[in-house]
Parts: structure tokens; sequence; C-alpha cells
């Protein structure tokens, strides 16, 4: 908590200094039309009219953020948003809360494409590293937001686009170092648009580091490539997008006792050798590698109206590398306790040599995954000065397959043909296929020029086969299909160009994932009372802002009411490879009241803050122990949902107004953030809860004009008051298991663009 007030005080004073400010005529220009690269990107994105909770992140605070930050941990800025990493410092596994939701419930596009898992829906944000520095914007809606394509977001949406077509030609180059072998480097280049119309764009990054706790380490590396040609009313795109992880297994967490004596814990790869001392597997690792190809047409039609089409092909694939102690041979489909594994082994003492039968012994495997992802979309706009018309089409396909494979083994040693064994005896081999077709339509109009009424329809079908066995040999054979409309309409009133004001009503539906399916097929293995009860979920969200924006103020209040039906509520417990275990509750909600002002206190002095409080409960809350006996827990607060969240961000440039001098670029920032009490699981117990933190970060960064170039340099301190805090947990058993993030840390960065 320490140095909580002293931002505390600083941000309760912003709001009366906005309303002091100057009153000066409205700053932002009209909306500038829109530009053929960008067409694609609109589909999914809210307008400066539409009745939805949305923020803008250009790709200058993109660029300016934490080198080691991945985009969560980057848009933890904004309001409502709880970031945390697995490995304590901003590289490797991270997640993302919003407004309480996180994972499957965030829907996430790139370039109008869905990049969220069809199985599991998740993104998992190492596998594309180093984002902020191929990004433009991101548009980060809060609640149903408008119609988008995939699974749908039952929380938020983040539309992210990757950098729009230049002028000219550019070279850029980027290098950081910092705490725990963090090495960083991005180099970019790019043609810029020829007189031909065609252009090139390329970026490539590769990122290192140990990481805080045990095993945190990762070796991730991405790469762009986009080849456009541009020419009237055409635009032909194709693009590449390559993302490859190599990180230590950190989803274990460690349990208070070890917290309060080695939080740098982490059990992922611990075994014992033969004389019972404590050995680590070093490659304990979960590798992954996805390669993104998108083929895009634009056409701007007379008449206001642009058609666009995109094609995508995903590939992915990956593994899980463990190390297990004490394995039974027949879960492993080689011989067991009927026909023991027959070994010759060695006395210690004697040295003699004698048959010995084995039914279990320390294994080495790989949990592999491969998948091929094919969409296609189109869309159609028309835009007048009074009415908007968006319509489109998204198809997709997705075929997964799940292989387990065994690496080694003590008893049969280095010498066993385990390639022979996988291809004859695989230890599990299980596929799943997924299709969706997806309609949407969307109206914005406006029959006064204070007006603006809105209306987005969508209809999601979506069919999924499964089949084979899972890794504990349950058969996983299941096949459905569902049937989901989504209706949001909402009023936008803008009586002047600083005053706003929306309501806005949405439904939305959303069909359980691979991992919610698998674990209810493994209850009934094992006798649950109910049977197959996994259920999709339904929301109701009802949206009230209102926003005012002037030369040196913006402020904005907004009212959520996030209403579930059959809610698919984690319950803090997760699987052998770290998914969220999840069960259907009847009736949940979020409510809450979002908060956020800028103000430009003077030409060298910019402050921003935001807010939210909020109420997270299930109501009449019911959990099955492991004997089956129901426990009744009435009304409670839900997991992982803060009731309170702060951020106070101030920037000072305070040479900004020397002329012709670089000291006019140097930029100090210092930030805080505060996040309230939270609960491991949904029984709200004490014991089972995380105390509320905060954190600070700061940052210093200057840049030099150098021979037609711009050298810039940075600094920046991570949790500057070193707060020794963990930010997410999971439970097992009765225990807590908790995620310790790192004390105070830094990362020094030298840009060079030209």
């Amino acid at each position: 908590m320490r140095g909580f007030l002293f931002y505390a005080v600083l941000g309760a004073l912003l709001p009366f200094s906005a309303a002091a400010a100057e009153n000066e005529a409205a700053g932002d220009p009209a909306e500038k039309v829109e530009k053929l690269d960008s067409a694609v990107v609109s589909v999914s994105r809210a307008g400066d009219r539409t009745p939805v909770t949305f923020t803008m992140v250009g790709k200058n605070e993109l660029r300016q953020a934490n080198p080691i930050f991945s985009l969560p941990m980057t848009l933890n800025l904004q309001p409502s948003v709880v970031a945390v990493n697995e490995g304590g410092t901003g590289l490797g596994y991270s997640k993302m809360f919003i407004r309480g939701s996180k994972g499957s419930q965030i829907n996430v596009t790139l370039n109008g494409i869905t990049l969220n898992d069809a199985e599991s829906q998740e993104v998992f944000w190492v596998n594309i590293p180093s984002l902020t520095n191929i990004l433009s914007s991101v548009q980060l809606q809060r609640g149903l937001g408008t119609s988008a394509n995939g699974p749908g977001a039952f929380g938020a949406s983040v539309n992210m686009s990757t950098a729009s077509v230049g002028a000219e030609p550019y070279v850029s180059a980027e290098i950081a170092a910092g705490s725990y072998n963090t090495f960083m480097s991005t180099v970019a280049a790019g043609t810029g648009l020829t007189g031909s119309g065609i252009y090139f764009d390329f970026a490539y990054s590769r990122n290192l580091t140990d990481g805080y706790i045990r095993n945190a380490k990762a070796k991730v590396q991405s790469a762009l490539a986009v080849l456009g040609w541009m020419k009237g009313s055409n635009s032909l795109k194709l693009t590449y997008l390559m993302g490859d992880q190599h990180t230590g297994i950190t989803w274990n967490g460690i349990d208070l006792d070890t917290y309060n004596t080695d939080r740098r814990y982490n059990s992922a790869g611990e075994y014992y050798d033969d004389f019972g001392n404590v050995r680590y597997y070093d490659n304990e690792t979960d590798n992954y590698t996805q390669h993104h190809f998108q083929l895009n047409y634009t056409h701007q039609f007379p008449k206001n109206i642009v058609w666009s089409t995109t094609l995508n092909y995903t590939k992915g694939n990956g593994y899980y590398e463990n190390y297990y102690m004490d394995q039974a041979f027949d879960d492993y489909n080689f011989s067991g306790a009927d026909n023991p594994v027959i070994r010759t082994v060695t006395d210690p003492f004697t040295g003699q040599q004698m048959q010995h039968s084995f039914i279990s012994g320390d294994m080495i495997v790989q949990e592999e995954m491969a998948n091929h992802y094919f969409v296609l979309n189109s869309d159609v706009r028309y835009a007048s000065d009074r009415l908007s018309l968006t319509a489109g089409v998204n198809l997709s396909r997705y075929d997964g397959g799940h292989i387990g494979n065994v690496l080694w083994s003590e008893v049969h040693g280095d010498d066993y043909d385990y390639a022979a064994y996988n291809d004859a005896h695989t230890w599990y081999y299980n596929e799943s296929l997924k299709q969706e077709m997806n309609v949407f339509a969307r109206a914005e109009y406006t029959p006064y020029g204070w007006l603006t009424a809105y209306v987005d329809l969508q209809y999601r079908g979506i069919s999924l086969k499964m089949n084979g066995p899972d890794d504990d040999a349950g058969m996983l054979d299941y096949k459905t299909s569902w049937n989901f409309f989504n209706p949001r309409a909402g009023l936008t009133f803008h009586w002047t160009d600083r005053h706003k004001a929306y309501v806005s009503a949405a439904l939305g539906n959303r069909e359980p994932g691979r991992s919610d399916i698998k674990e209810n097929i493994k209850s009934i293995n094992v006798g649950s009372a109910e049977g197959f009860s996994i259920r999709p979920e339904k929301m109701v969200d009802v949206e009230i802002g209102y926003s005012y924006v002037a030369p040196k103020v913006t402020a904005s209040a907004n009212l959520y009411f996030m209403e579930y039906f059959d809610m698919l509520l984690e319950t803090g417990r997760l699987t052998d490879v770290g998914y969220a275990i999840k069960e259907n509750v009847d009736r949940a909600y979020r409510r809450g009241i979002e908060l956020a002002v800028a103000w430009q206190a003077a030409p060298w002095l910019r402050a921003d803050a935001n807010t939210t409080l909020s109420v997270n409960k299930v109501r009449d809350y019911r959990m099955f122990g492991s004997d089956g006996e129901a426990i009744d827990y009435g009304k409670v607060t839900m997991l992982m949902s803060p009731s309170v969240i702060g951020f106070v961000q101030f920037a000072f440039t305070p040479l900004r107004n020397i002329a012709n001098n670089s000291l006019k670029t140097t930029t100090l920032s210092i930030n805080g953030k505060y996040v309230g009490k939270q609960y491991a699981d949904n029984t709200q117990n004490e014991a089972l809860s995380l105390p509320g933190y905060f954190v600070s970060n700061l940052s210093l960064t200057h840049e030099f004009d150098v021979r037609g170039g711009k050298l810039g340099v940075g600094g920046f301190i991570n949790n500057l008051f070193n707060n020794l805090y963990y930010a997410d947990a999971s439970v097992w058993g009765t225990d807590m298991y908790v995620y310790p993030q790192a004390p105070l840390n830094f990362m020094l960065r030298l840009t060079y663009d030209f």
C-alpha cells in the first residue's frame, strides 16, 4: 500500500481541476474518412456515435509502453482492466481480466479475424509476443460491444489493427535489456506507398528472459510481413504473422506457506532421484508456433459503398513437455499390472544382474496439439451523412488434434525405440471439428443532429464434433450444435460537440469450450448424479454512459448492468494443463460504474485517472464436494472480481516549450494502480482471498535528432515501491495457490527510427 495515499490525494483532485479548466472550443476534429487499408478493421469496431463503451489505444501509446509488457500488461492502464503475469514480470504467460471477465469471455480480433482458439475460446498472448511493436491501434470494448466474429464477447472485445500504410519509407530498430536476464530486440522496415501503389512492410522481434519465479524462462519471437497494392478504388493485401514461443511451465502457483519462505519457488519439473535428492527437469516447457496468413481485397464503389473480403488460414502446433514420477504403465498403453514390463536390472549392492517386473516408473511425455483454422469473412458497408449500414458473413472451420507421446521411461531406458512405440501405441489421440456460420447486420441512423439510433443483429450457427480418448483414457465422443441470436440496440445523444450520452441494451449467447465439455464428460464417467449438464450461457448487458470532451479535459462516466443466465463460471480450480474448470450457475450479475478523466493541466503536464466500483455476485451458489454432497453458500462474490479498481498517471514534459532543443521530448511518467480484495473461488472464504494491492511504475524517455533520424532512450522501473504481492490464485483441494509478482525491477531501451 506504500504510495497509494499519495496517488489517491492527487487523483481525487482531478475531477475538480477538470471542472475548472478553461472553457474552449471542442478540440476533436470530425472523424476522418475511412481509408481502404483500414476498412477491414472497422467492421467490428464502434464509431464515435455508436452507443458502446470503449476506449482507443493508439500507436504512440503502444510504443511508449515498457518493452517487457505483453499486450494485456499494456492495456492494464485502461478502465476495469486487471492484468497479471504468471512468471511475475510481463513477458511470458499473461492474463487479462476486464470487469472480472477473462480468457474465453474476451473476444479478440486482428484485422477483423478472430484470434480466439475455436476449441478453448482462449487467446494465449504469449503465442504472439511483441504485438505492441506491430499494431497501429487497439479498440477495447467493455460489455457485449458490437457483434464480432467468432466466440461471443462476454465481458469485453479487443479489436487490433496492424500498422497502416505509410507515405514514406522507414527503418526502425529497438533493443532493450533489464532484470532477470531479459533481452529484447526488434527491427522493422517498410517501403511506404510507392508510385505504382505497391507497398511492403516487415517486422521481427526476439525476446529472452529467465523470469522472476523458477522456470519462468521464455524464448519468444514474432514476425510480420505485409505485401500490398492500392490503386484508385482497389486494395489488395497479403499479411503473414508468425508467433513462436518456448516458455517454462508456470501455472502451478505456490501455497501460502511456501510463498512466505520462498516466493520464487515453482514445482514444475520437480522430481526425486534414486537417493531422494530433489531434482528439476530442465525442459518442463510449453511450446507453440502459429502461422497466420490473411489475404484481403477491398473495393470502393460509388455512392459510399465499400466491399471487403478476407481469406484467413492459421496453422498452429505445439506441445507441453513434462517429467512425471511413478506413472502406471498401463495408463500409457505399455504393459501394466496384468502383464508387467520385464527388465534386466543390476543389484546396486551385489552387482548381480536379475530379472525384475515393473508396473510403473518415471516418464517424460509430450502432450501435443496441431490445428488448422480456415476463415472466409466478407462484408459490405454504406455510409451517408445520416445513415450507416453494415452487413457481413463469416464462415470458419477448425480442425484440431490432440496427441500424447512418451519420450522416455526410466524403466525402458535410453535405448528403447519410443518413436516406434508412439506410432503403434499412441498414448492418446483425440480430435475435434468445429464449424461456424456468423451473419450480422448493423445500422446507425441520425434523424436529427443530436440523436443517433443503433441496431445490431447477429446470428451464429455452430457445430462441434469430438472423438477419441483423452490423456486419462476417457472417451471424448461428443457431437452437438448451437444456434444463437444476439441482438443489440441503443441511442446516442450528442447535443453539442462536447457532450455525448448513450444508452444501449444487448443480448448475448455463448457456447461452452472444449475444456468445459471435457470436464463434464469426465464427471459423468465417474458417476455424476446430474449427468451431462454443461449449457450455453446468456447475458443481458445494459450500458448507460456520458462523456465530455474539451481541448484540455476529457471525462466519462459509465454505468453497466451485466445480467447472466446459466453463466459458465470458473470454479478457481485448474486442469492438469492449466485450463480453468467451469460450471453453470443459474443467475449471476456484474454491476458497476466506470469513471475516467484526462486533464492537460499545462503544456508540460498531463494527468489521467480512472476507477471502477462494482458488485459481482452469484445468487444461490451451490457447490458439490468430492463426496457428491451439495453445500449451499447463498449469495456470494464471484472469484477474481475486485469491487474496486483505480488508476492514476502523471506525465511531465518540463522542457517542452524550449525551441530547437531535443530536451523538449524528455518525459517523466509515473503511474499507480490499485486492485481491491479478491477471492480465489466462489465460496467467499476469507482463507481463500487475495488482499488488495497497489503497484506503481515509473519511466523516463528522451529522443535525440540524429542525421535525419531519431534516437530514443528510455528507462523503466516496475513496482517502484517494491511491493511484495500476488495478483492471481487458483485452488487445489482446500488450499490456495498464488502467483507472486516481481519486486522492484527495471528495463532500459534504445530505439532508432529513420
